[in-house]
């Protein structure tokens, strides 16, 4: 049973980013080469392969407004790649770190926050948290940075 739709981030956000060598904060992008691999890439939703050239920017994650909506560091890809396709399903790609989910109710306000060993505990978590009739999103991120992964919504 599908219970969530994935989002990375939009390939149209990508496209404007790559072809202005600016991110959506007017920052000059910063171009990384992924010496040993496993960064997370947000556009297709998995690890760096070592020696994968990738783009640092910044990037406000979707669906939260006010005190809530972050800005912060998320690694693309240099070039274009297929984005992440399956979207009813956790990326597993980035899977094996510690992480949290965080759900926003409609207000936008943070209304839960958990903290789960892998991404087999926060595919379980989504379900839960986006089950609630109160949250309009969720969020899942890398424990250590801090840093966005992707955004979930709840699907009927």
């Amino acid at each position: 049973m599908n219970t969530f739709r994935v989002e990375a981030i939009p390939q149209a956000t990508l496209d404007t980013i790559r072809a202005t060598g600016r991110d959506e904060a007017g920052n000059a992008v910063r171009e990384r080469v992924s010496e040993e691999g496993g960064s997370p890439l947000r556009c297709c939703l998995r690890s760096a392969e070592p020696g994968e050239r990738m783009l640092l920017v910044t990037y406000t994650p979707p669906g939260v407004e006010g005190p809530y909506a972050e800005r912060g560091p998320v690694f693309i890809h240099a070039e274009p790649c297929p984005g992440y396709a399956d979207v009813h399903a956790y990326p597993t790609g980035i899977g094996p770190r510690q992480q949290i989910v965080r759900g926003y109710d409609h207000d936008g306000n943070m209304a839960t926050a958990t903290v789960v060993a892998d991404g087999h505990a926060a595919e379980q978590e989504l379900r839960v948290v986006l089950a609630r009739p109160d949250i309009r999103v969720a969020h899942v991120r890398n424990v250590a940075p801090g840093c966005y992964n992707f955004a979930a919504w709840p699907t009927s």
